[in-house]
């Protein structure tokens, strides 16, 4: 008998994810937070925090009764988590048994495939074309679906491509799984502004998540949400850790909420910054994916290494995604403050004309995205 311990042979056959978080000194572009800070009343109350409030176990009901008015939503539909990342390892653990299938488009976030290995499911992933925009493959998606389909999940818009999926098409799937969790995660929703949450009373598989960790700041803090119908959320519940977001992120969340105009203010400066990042980008012939995100992903080709070491050397962190499904050569930056955009705009010069880099020759653009080689 062997006596050694050993990890469920779904742990060890999944896949590993090692975001690069060590020796982040510089301008942070690379993880798609907000490049400034919260809104002044979560400072604020952070200043008012006593010890006292650190020594009794956290209560997100209260919270989740603000959340919920906020989102137009009932209190039963809605689960505060510990960031995005806890609600899809939720849904994954309340609806997965080894065997079922998980549908994904890829490229997309990296956790859908690590949390449903983890469940011993099969991963079904569905390539989007790059030369196509990475336009959502919605009638390749509705074939995949089969009586062993469990869960499908979309990244809306999506990371790392900023691409969006339209209304119709996700409730099209919605509707042609109905014994399957259909989760749209919506963590980019403020910079895109289109939302399937009104939808989840009329489909009891659709789950939205939302997230506080871009538009709002409180990445640090990992807090965000799922909603979903009512008899969904309860069984979500029992497999949920009662304090599973902590006292400061439930402190401070409410505050966050109640600052609408920091928010706008903040997305307002993305949204130009964007739009000026995507002019500057065909202005190089750098081929990059119109953006509904606060990211613009480009494709720099074979010198990518060289790029964002030479972004690195000047003070400003890019995320090489070269190693993502449809993705090589190509690095994705994080737009966020004006003055931030400023100094990625004047550094990137220098930079491909350190690299030596040059535009790849002109051909016919690819459908929607015309900028994409």
């Amino acid at each position: 008998m062997n006596k050694v311990l050993r990890a469920r042979d779904a742990v060890l056959r999944m896949k590993e994810y090692h975001p690069p978080l060590s020796g982040r000194t510089g301008l942070r572009l690379d993880f798609n937070e907000n490049t400034g800070e919260p809104s002044p009343r979560v400072a604020a109350v952070l200043q008012r925090l006593a010890c006292a409030d650190l020594t009794r176990y956290p209560e997100r009901a209260s919270v989740e009764a603000v959340l919920a008015k906020f989102l137009a939503v009932s209190q039963e539909q809605v689960l505060l988590t510990n960031g995005v990342d806890e609600g899809v390892h939720l849904i994954c653990e309340t609806y997965l048994e080894p065997g079922d299938e998980v549908v994904i488009v890829v490229p997309t976030f990296s956790m859908y495939e690590i949390y449903a290995q983890s469940t011993g499911a099969k991963v079904v992933s569905i390539p989007a074309d790059p030369e196509m925009g990475f336009e959502f493959p919605t009638k390749t998606v509705l074939r995949s679906i089969g009586a062993e389909t469990r869960l499908i999940a979309i990244a809306n818009p999506n990371n790392p491509t900023g691409t969006a999926v339209n209304r119709r098409d996700l409730l099209a799937i919605a509707d042609a799984a109905p014994q399957a969790a259909v989760l749209v995660d919506e963590a980019y929703f403020d910079f895109f502004g289109e939302t399937v949450l009104d939808a989840i009373a009329r489909f009891p598989n659709l789950f939205v998540a939302r997230t506080f960790s871009k538009a709002y700041g409180l990445a640090g803090l990992r807090i965000g949400a799922l909603a979903g119908s009512e008899e969904q959320m309860r069984l979500l519940r029992k497999v949920s850790s009662p304090y599973n977001v902590n006292a400061i992120a439930l402190t401070c969340l409410p505050e966050a909420l109640d600052d609408p105009g920091f928010v706008k203010d903040y997305v307002a400066e993305v949204l130009q910054g964007r739009a000026r990042l995507m002019v500057q980008l065909a202005f190089h012939g750098i081929p990059y994916w119109i953006s509904q995100a606060n990211f613009v992903l480009a494709r720099i080709g074979a010198l990518h290494r060289e790029f964002v070491a030479e972004m690195r050397q000047r003070g400003i962190l890019v995320r090489d995604r070269s190693s993502d499904p449809g993705c090589d050569g190509c690095v994705r930056m994080t737009v966020g403050k004006a003055e931030h955009t400023d100094r990625l705009l004047i550094t990137l010069p220098e930079v491909l004309a350190t690299i030596g880099w040059t535009a790849p020759a002109a051909r016919k653009p690819a459908s929607r995205a015309r900028s994409v080689p």
